[in-house]
């Protein structure tokens, strides 16, 4: 006999939120929770979002509504779009509707700040007994949304429960990996943010391939070093989560976090730079909770030093470069990060 098909709710309306709704949508009955009615009328109505999509149709089948408890109420899987800073307060609303059991996922790639806390560690908090995971990738949303192919993995604490729910996420075209890795996978989203904004401020100060790259290797090693000791598995941060989200991230020019950093390494204040972003460029949030878990963990980590400087401490991009460049180099794979 088969399984009856799953009902999704998707919280969240902005454009990566939006991606993931389109994927479901065509393989389960998927509603959305869109903060603004007109939002979510357009969708019901023209099948658009017009706002964070442009002009791209979305499956005609999908839903939206304003009403968190309509959204949840009847839903087999919660997926969680919420930028970091809201992710609490929207899943605290919505704890009350949702069922017992009822397997979250996260595609939040931040930390709380104030708690310092992964998404799935909230997740615990609110509704414990319903299992918490995560979907990271090399994924952006306008891409995902056009029909180019892409990959990404969904980590679950049970191994069983991710290959099933990766079914729901997979299409011909977006090929969806099972793991365990909860904290690595969930570590990854939210480190490679900060080494992106890293990564544009070379571009904007013109620093040139050769140091980019430079940057994304080195970044690399950091967040593999600084990933285990927070507990993710090694594997995990040469994968799809975290080599692969880490690369397009620095390297696409629709990354909102390299842009950020690009507008930094042009000299402008964190203020002006984020005002050129109109949407959440979750590293600039996450970099101070990444610092001082660093610190926490005894782990050094320089690139996310000099970008808390330039973020939250009132430095250039180019005081940044001075900085790590003043770091004496180690041995490649066994010293210190730089």
């Amino acid at each position: 006999m088969t399984a009856p098909r799953p009902s999704i709710a998707v919280l969240g309306a902005g454009s990566w939120a939006t991606a993931v709704a389109s994927i479901v949508a065509r393989n389960a009955p998927t509603v959305m929770w869109a903060r603004s009615p007109e939002v979510a009328a357009e969708i019901n109505h023209q099948s658009r979002n017009t706002r964070y999509t442009g002009d791209r149709l979305l499956p005609p089948n999908l839903r939206a509504t304003p009403h968190l408890a309509e959204a949840v109420a009847e839903a087999n899987m919660v997926v969680v779009g919420i930028p970091a800073r809201g992710f609490r307060a929207v899943l605290a609303e919505a704890a009350a509707f949702i069922r017992p059991r009822t397997p979250i996922v996260s595609l939040v790639k931040g930390l709380e700040q104030g708690s310092d806390l992964r998404m799935t560690e909230i997740v615990a908090e609110l509704l414990p007994g319903c299992p918490a995971g995560v979907l990271a990738g090399p994924n952006i949303a306008q891409e995902i949304v056009e029909g180019y192919a892409a990959a990404a993995t969904l980590a679950m604490p049970d191994l069983g429960l991710a290959c099933r729910l990766a079914e729901v996420f997979r299409t011909s075209r977006y090929r969806v990996y099972s793991s365990t890795d909860v904290v690595g996978v969930e570590l990854c989203g939210a480190l490679k943010n900060v080494f992106a904004i890293a990564a544009g401020m070379a571009d904007g100060a013109g620093a040139g391939y050769n140091t980019k790259a430079m940057v994304i290797t080195r970044s690399l090693r950091e967040m593999a070093t600084l990933g285990s000791a927070l507990g993710g598995e090694p594997a995990t941060f040469n994968g799809l989560a975290g080599n692969g989200d880490l690369i397009v991230t620095c390297m696409s020019p629709l990354s909102r976090n390299r842009r950020l950093g690009e507008a930094l390494g042009r000299g402008l204040a964190i203020a002006e730079a984020l005002a050129t972003i109109p949407q959440v460029a979750e590293g600039a949030g996450a970099v101070g909770v990444v610092k001082r878990l660093a610190d926490q963990q005894g782990v050094e980590a320089p690139t996310v030093r000099e970008v808390d400087a330039v973020v939250n401490r009132g430095a250039r991009a180019t005081d940044a470069y001075r900085g790590l460049l003043r770091d004496a180099p180690g041995h490649e794979t066994h010293g210190h990060a730089w």
